[in-house]
């Protein structure tokens, strides 16, 4: 069997609401290959076959999961990307000249996205063989230089929809976070970038209150009054526009925010040309999030010793969070 097979357990609720195998979306942000490479390494390894689909993107088809998408991440230039142009028209020259410059100066700060289709979690072990591939290729990361503010997002389908399940992974997830945190070692770059901004700390309290146990109406509407925004490391903007998407347009009319029952992390650093990294390691982080909130008792404590500890004030510098999560909270802990 592949050694990859075994790096990706599978959380305990691994079923959707129809009963089928969850699913896994994975979004990585990295440079070196060109699209073309990019894609036919992709394609090649998966056994697809690639579409132009403008200047800038690629299409790969084939995969019964659906399309794989290759792309230059920057929107300006992938509308310009998809203009259908004359030779002989002065204006197409001149908008073809600048559109050059931008893919010149896009193409030093801007990474190539490989976008995979909602995966079953039982295929998430492919991904780290394309990113062997790609790393052999020359794909460089978010360490390669001081201007590569890349990631690795990934969108785990929801269980279900329900208010309290969705409440626990939120629950779970801000008790957990500064332990996530430490364990990624975000990039001073994407820190800076504001991509990946912590939650708002009345919103934390708020929220891992045990009593807190608000229906789905309160709960979107707590959350886009503390987050409306794009940039948390849980974004949960997209699976709340897929429940209710009247409730998220009264607050924000960003067109970026993709509707989709998952919960899109947004958090590890792409360190991709780094020899023995993939996205097992933060899978295995986010299966602690998934443990907790699948476990009521246990984050029921978690949530009270979380309040406990950030009513300590100042007593606060003495008693690291952290330490306590990795003493008590995980998995394997206690």
């Amino acid at each position: 069997m592949n050694p990859h097979h075994n790096a990706f357990p599978l959380p305990p609720w691994q079923h959707n609401a129809a009963g089928e195998l969850r699913k896994v979306g994975v979004e990585l942000e990295m440079s070196g290959p060109d699209i073309n490479q990019l894609a036919s390494i992709t394609a090649d390894y998966l056994g697809c076959t690639i579409e132009q689909t403008s200047r800038y993107e690629r299409t790969l088809k084939g995969d019964p999961a659906g399309d794989w998408v290759v792309e230059l991440d920057f929107r300006l230039l992938k509308k310009l990307g998809r203009e259908q142009r004359q030779a002989d028209d002065l204006g197409d020259e001149l908008m073809s000249s600048a559109e050059e410059v931008i893919k010149w100066v896009a193409e030093s700060l801007v990474p190539h996205e490989l976008v995979s289709p909602p995966l079953p979690m039982d295929r998430l072990w492919q991904i780290n063989e394309i990113i062997a591939r790609l790393r052999d290729a020359g794909a460089k990361g978010t360490a390669d230089r001081m201007t590569n503010a890349f990631g690795m997002q990934f969108n785990p389908e929801v269980p279900d929809t329900d208010a309290g399940t969705i409440a626990a992974y939120l629950k779970a997830f801000l008790c957990l976070y500064d332990w996530l945190s430490a364990r990624a070692n975000i990039n001073l770059t994407r820190r800076l970038s504001s991509f990946v901004d912590p939650f708002p700390a009345a919103y934390i309290r708020h929220v891992v209150n045990p009593a807190y146990q608000p229906d789905m109406v309160t709960l979107i509407n707590d959350y886009l009054r503390a987050n409306p925004t794009r940039n948390r490391a849980l974004d949960m903007l997209p699976l709340f526009k897929h429940i209710n998407p009247a409730l998220v347009a009264s607050y924000t009319s960003n067109t970026l925010i993709k509707s989709r029952p998952t919960f899109h992390y947004r958090l590890p650093d792409c360190l991709i040309d780094q020899p023995g990294w993939g996205m097992h390691l933060a899978w295995a982080d986010w299966l602690e999030v998934e443990r907790l909130a699948a476990n009521p008792e246990r984050l029921e404590a978690c949530c009270q010793a979380y309040r406990t500890y950030l009513d300590q004030g100042l007593g606060r510098l003495l008693n690291n969070w952290v330490d306590q999560i990795s003493a008590n909270w995980l998995s394997e802990a206690g």
